[in-house]
């Protein structure tokens, strides 16, 4: 699954924005996420979670003027991945007021 969405900010602000946004999904949705790892390369978030016994990983680049999410979802979610990607892109938009 391959996302793209504007920032219409700096690197530093978007990579920051996303941080938060990490931040807030981790505290709100914890309970039904495990094993998370997420490190910054860089302006790159290489990640990995399990969700409801499914694996999922990962990366968001963080570019001049875009985000670029590369994620790879497990056999049983790709019948909602149209339902994910909208959700994705909602959250985006929401974001970074695209």
């Amino acid at each position: 699954m391959k996302l793209r969405f504007p920032h219409n900010t700096t690197r530093a602000k978007a990579r920051r924005k996303l941080e938060k946004l990490l931040e807030d999904l981790s505290r709100k949705h914890g309970d039904m996420v495990s094993d998370l790892d997420q490190q910054w390369d860089q302006d790159t978030l290489v990640f990995a979670f399990k969700a409801k016994g499914m694996s999922a990983k990962g990366t968001l680049d963080v570019t001049d003027d875009e985000i670029v999410l590369n994620g790879r979802l497990p056999l049983l979610a790709l019948p909602f991945e149209s339902r994910i990607k909208h959700q994705i892109e909602q959250e985006g938009r929401k974001l970074f007021k695209a």
